[in-house]
């Protein structure tokens, strides 16, 4: 007899269910706000503590609930349009062949030691994480990953635990990222980057976890290699297989030199991936029309997971016109002050996870909670280290699961992995990382971490 397992609904629904609940919720919590200044040390607005105060209530009604769904997609239209132009971008890439080629090449190289690759992905995506916080920019890279493990004999969800998890559990436990240690030290008021080596320690742990982990369900599920898709003779005669790679890698090259040194944001990102594909159409003999052809193609692929980035953005946007956010963030860290010292870090750890449901944003969480942690840690005797530490795991590791993080929906939609098989393999695997993030916690306090 199978065990029964439970399917939870298209993430479309799921996350129209959560923006339904926040607009129910915005009826039945206390609507309230932090007053806010302009931080010079970070550059963004952040709360005053001690400032929570009731304000007049904004319930959201249930239209007002549907209008937050194309505010959303406003506000996340950046990364809606970088979802829809690197999909258009590698559509066309795939198109002329050399994608297919290089993969069997690699395949071949690598004989029957495929499970190599999954090191070496993960620990090169969680490179990204930890330097940079890479979440959207794992998009580009998902049809490569596709026809890799496919040719390989790996399913999609090893893509994704490849690159989405490599990424995420660099981020949540690196000991240099500016968007998670960065801002948090600064708001904290610590040195830039201090507790790195403590922090380093643990992130090899956390990667050992992840990289065991996928390993063992990839070896458990894989198949006979997939021979790759034969491309139109006509396509193949006329493609030029090494410049379009060369395009390939300059753009992912340019990639991490504007993000990494010259601000890019995902415009810029955006408008690279669009001239990547339409160079790549035209050098390889697809011509003007076959390359928007190519491009349609990409777009139509990816509309399902554009969307999906906009939805979770609603969510956040129902929360806060219901002026109910700042009430959550109180209602969860007043009670964490009548805790004994280890119990009120751990206690921040878990508050931090649940926030991060409602707030996927790894800055604005910062910004919105460190400002009342810290005065609250100064008063329990918390190392202000340890409580940016309990800020880092709790809303970091959170990434894997939230179906709020419109980043990792998309990711999941572009691969083709249902999220609720996606939860029945990370769930065990964040629990075991999450209780890493305790160990990490309750070290830093008995080492009197600074």
């Amino acid at each position: 007899m199978t065990e029964p397992r439970i399917r939870l609904p298209h993430p479309l629904i799921l996350l129209l269910g959560c923006l339904v609940a926040a607009a129910l919720l915005s009826h039945f919590l206390p609507a309230g706000r932090y007053d806010r200044k302009d931080d010079p040390a970070t550059g963004r607005s952040v709360v005053v503590p001690g400032t929570f105060h009731n304000v007049p209530p904004a319930p959201v009604g249930m239209f007002q609930a549907v209008v937050a769904v194309p505010k959303g997609l406003v506000d996340a239209a950046s990364v809606v349009f970088l979802v829809f132009l690197v999909g258009g971008a590698f559509a066309v890439v795939e198109q002329t062949g050399a994608l297919g080629d290089a993969v069997a090449w690699l395949a071949k190289r690598l004989g029957r030691r495929e499970t190599l690759v999954i090191p070496i992905s993960v620990l090169a995506f969680a490179l990204g994480g930890i330097t940079e916080n890479m979440q959207e920019e794992i998009i580009a890279f998902v049809p490569i990953l596709l026809l890799l493990t496919r040719r390989l004999g790996f399913d999609p969800l090893t893509a994704a635990a490849m690159s989405l998890g490599g990424a995420a559990i660099g981020s949540a436990f690196s000991p240099i990222n500016p968007f998670q240690v960065g801002i948090g030290q600064k708001l904290a008021q610590l040195p830039l980057y201090s507790g790195a080596s403590f922090r380093t320690a643990f992130l090899v742990g956390a990667l050992g976890i992840w990289i065991w982990g996928t390993i063992r369900y990839a070896r458990r599920i894989q198949v006979a290699p997939d021979v790759a898709a034969p491309v139109d003779p006509e396509v193949r005669k006329g493609a030029r297989s090494g410049v379009v790679l060369a395009l390939v890698l300059a753009a992912f090259a340019l990639l991490i030199l504007g993000v990494l040194r010259l601000g890019w944001g995902f415009d810029e990102l955006s408008a690279l991936f669009f001239a990547m594909g339409l160079a790549a159409g035209l050098v390889a003999g697809l011509g003007w029309s076959g390359t928007a052809d190519a491009f349609v193609t990409g777009f139509r692929s990816m509309a399902g997971a554009a969307m999906l980035v906009g939805f979770a953005r609603s969510i956040y946007v129902a929360l806060d016109e219901g002026r109910i956010l700042d009430t959550i963030v109180h209602g969860l860290f007043t009670p964490l002050a009548h805790l004994p010292v280890a119990a009120s870090a751990v206690g921040m750890l878990v508050a931090h996870t649940l926030i991060h449901v409602p707030v996927p944003s790894v800055s604005g969480q910062a910004v919105l909670t460190i400002p009342i942690l810290v005065p609250l840690s100064d008063l329990l005797g918390l190392s202000r280290q340890v409580t940016v530490l309990a800020y880092q795991y709790g809303a970091g590791l959170c990434d894997i699961i939230t179906p709020t993080n419109g980043a990792m929906m998309a990711i999941l939609a572009a691969a083709g992995v249902p999220f609720n098989k996606w939860l029945r393999f990370v769930l065990p695997l964040w629990g075991a990382l999450l209780g890493l993030g305790v160990v990490a916690i309750v070290a830093g306090i008995a080492l009197g971490l600074r």
